[in-house]
């Protein structure tokens, strides 16, 4: 059985969405220890460590857009 490439392109999306989530909630749950991780091996305060976690995750959720989602999209109208 042949995999169509939109197929392909929106399981890879649903994989990464649920990274995605897994990222988030396990910084949700261990928010402490990986403050107090990062804090000892960089000068960073708690504002900061938030700020870049945010930053990640909307980079990731975009890059997750840009590569796999709106060229499934791409393809499926162009079938």
């Amino acid at each position: 059985m042949e995999m169509s490439w939109v197929r392909f392109l929106l399981w890879c999306a649903a994989v990464n969405y649920a990274v995605l989530v897994l990222v988030w909630i396990v910084f949700l749950a261990a928010r402490v220890p990986m403050r107090r991780l990062h804090q000892r091996w960089f000068a960073l305060t708690d504002a900061q460590i938030d700020g870049y976690m945010y930053a990640f995750l909307g980079f990731y959720k975009l890059a997750t857009w840009f590569f796999l989602l709106v060229p499934a999209l791409v393809l499926h109208f162009l079938a």
